[in-house]
């Protein structure tokens, strides 16, 4: 994790603080006497009126202007003899040039774009942006007005999006969306900007969304309008990008630009010239045919409606989110072919299209979940839905039955056994249908009968931060077992020390990959202050880790941690948490990551990623 723009030293300045000092009232510095208000004047009748001008001769050609009484007269400039008389009429364009020009071209000529879409009085200042205040959970507002812009700039673009953990998108999400003063030197736009791109890359578009909303459309930026076409598109909110589009002061090239342009002049009442300009990027191969045909279609819908659109799939090999959110909005059925090969991020937004009918939801429900997007408590409104669907029998509703039944049934044995067809194979990345079983598996009452299945359960539990309801298996599960070792780092309020001999019981009886559990759960213990600092380096030496190795990661995140910002830790935590599978986590970073953010006063979010290292690694 080592790279260049982290290897310049960081000063983290504790935020001052202002007061103001009360002040008397003003005292009355006028001498006696003044305070009596003086007589009203006598007022002067108004003088008479002048008599009219008599009428004068005009003046002959070429003479100057006489000027009558009162009056002033400001002669006309003469032309040097040898201009014409057109003067910049030559520079007008022709008809046929005004014929050919599209809308927002005989806008600009004839000053006719807005330039604002909010009044003056009613704009909004962009010093603090964001939609969670720190009173709703969000982060505090003048985390970063001291930190390095370079620092900030570097983290948030060096971020890929793609998280390991679950709870490390999570904490990720709500640290970008908080109202956050931008930090020393930034631009505030370009803060959102960064912000609200990087929330689009995990997949979070509807808070992308909200957030670039939250600056007026007049002071966007180049790189603010990209992130909120992104937002839209990605919510397929096609409409709701128009402001953006039509106020903007920049040239921009490219086909979907230009077709979001034409899609917004419909809407603006010019549904014919829209049309033309859509069929005339389509005819110049400009755009793809299916991309024009869907934009057609979407224009059309603001008119009349009296041409009709066919939208053809042939030869379309790839769904692009142009094309997805296009459909999506227009209701047009993607063929199946190409639906199942929908790439991961377009899966995990068919759990959030709430114009898709639930079935077709469920896909990527389970992707949306387990990457953090979608909670427990929204995984489970969707299966009720589909519950109460009458359609027959389907996978999805199997499902839903199934999940009932681990609520409702009087069994214990049966609501596990419930439980089980839903978990299925799934562990360690398939871990959506743990999300979903959260509260059901928080329901069942610890009991050694199901001791085999309790690190499942509490994996389950833990999936929605119900680690009150996991503690109650502690008397339960077996010591060095896999639910002692979860249980180990997400019990609130535990021990400060781990007994060595638990820890070499599990250290034994690890099978995973590269005794990775292992590792993991060192770093765990460490970071949350669990473990005996001998003993952790003595177990270190025999998993062959050092969590006492530096980078230039490891220093920033620390430096944040003294510093108690819990904004800037958790954006470096989101970075140093970057990768397909928790094979890709090491050690040395977990254990700097839970144990900046217990520092910071995060230490269930960090009990939580703990917990999920050794659940799903």
């Amino acid at each position: 994790m080592t790279r260049g723009w982290l290897a310049s030293g960081v000063a983290l300045l504790a935020l001052g603080s202002t007061f103001a000092l009360a002040q008397g009232q003003p005292a009355d510095l006028l001498p006696p006497g003044f305070d009596t208000p003086a007589p009203a004047p006598t007022p002067t009748p108004p003088p008479a009126p002048a008599p009219a001008p008599r009428p004068t001769a005009a003046p002959s050609p070429g003479s100057a202007p006489v000027a009558q009484p009162g009056e002033v007269v400001q002669p006309l400039p003469s032309a040097p003899a040898d201009s014409s008389s057109a003067g910049d009429l030559d520079d007008l364009p022709t008809l046929r040039e005004l014929e050919n020009m599209s809308t927002d071209e005989l806008d600009e000529l004839l000053g006719l774009k807005p330039k604002f879409d909010i009044p003056p009085a009613a704009r909004r200042s962009t010093e603090r942006v964001g939609i969670i205040d720190p009173q709703e959970g969000g982060m505090p507002v003048g985390s970063l007005a001291n930190q390095p812009a370079a620092l900030v700039r570097a983290v948030l673009a060096g971020t890929d999006g793609q998280l390991v953990s679950r709870w490390g998108h999570i904490l990720l999400r709500r640290a970008l969306a908080s109202r956050l003063a931008a930090p020393a030197g930034m631009d505030p736009v370009e803060f959102a900007a960064l912000r609200a791109g990087l929330l689009n890359r995990m997949g979070e578009h509807t808070a992308a969304r909200s957030l670039v909303q939250d600056v007026d459309t007049a002071d966007y930026s180049s790189s603010l309008t990209s992130a909120a076409l992104d937002a839209y598109i990605g919510t397929a909110d096609i409409v709701g990008a128009c402001p953006a589009v039509r106020l903007s002061r920049e040239d921009r090239e490219g086909g979907e630009w230009r077709m979001l342009q034409a899609i917004c002049n419909a809407y603006a009442g010019e549904e014919t010239r829209a049309g033309n300009d859509l069929r005339r990027l389509m005819n110049s191969g400009a755009v793809p045919r299916i991309d024009s045909l869907l934009a057609q279609r979407f224009a059309g819908a603001a008119g009349a409606g009296r041409r009709a659109v066919n939208i053809e799939w042939n030869d379309v090999e790839e769904v692009t989110p142009w094309r997805f959110a296009l459909a999506n909005a227009l209701g047009v059925e993607i063929p199946e072919g190409l639906a199942g090969s929908l790439s991961p991020a377009l899966q995990r937004q068919t759990a959030t299209a709430p114009m898709l009918p639930l079935l077709q939801r469920v896909g990527g429900a389970d992707l949306a979940a387990e990457a953090g997007i979608l909670s427990s408590e929204a995984m489970i409104d969707l299966y009720s839905q589909i519950y109460a669907l009458d359609d027959g029998e389907s996978d999805a509703r199997t499902v839903a039955a199934q999940l009932r039944n681990a609520y409702v049934d009087s069994d214990p044995a049966a609501r596990l056994a419930a439980l089980r067809t839903i978990w299925g194979d799934a562990r360690g990345e398939d871990f959506g249908p743990f999300v979903l079983t959260a509260y059901a598996a928080a329901r069942m009452t610890p009991d050694e009968a199901f001791a085999e299945d309790a690190a499942a359960l509490i994996s389950s539990m833990l999936a929605a931060g119900l680690d009150r309801d996991a503690q109650r298996w502690i008397p339960v599960v077996e010591d060095g077992s896999l639910a002692w070792a979860i249980l180990a780092v997400a019990t609130p309020g535990a021990a400060a020390s781990v007994g060595g001999g638990d820890i070499a019981s599990f250290l034994d009886g690890d099978t995973s990959e590269g005794r990775l559990k292992s590792r993991l759960l060192l770093a765990g213990l460490a970071g949350l202050g669990r473990i005996d600092p001998a003993d952790a380096g003595d177990y270190g030496e025999d998993l062959r880790i050092n969590l006492d190795r530096r980078s230039a990661w490891t220093n920033r995140i620390a430096q944040a941690a003294q510093a108690d910002n819990q904004a800037l830790v958790a954006f470096l935590a989101g970075l140093g948490m970057q990768g397909e599978g928790w094979e890709r986590m090491t050690a040395l970073h977990l254990y700097h990551i839970v144990s900046a953010l217990d520092a910071v006063g995060m230490n269930a979010e960090a009990r939580m990623i703990a917990a999920e290292a050794v659940a799903r690694a």
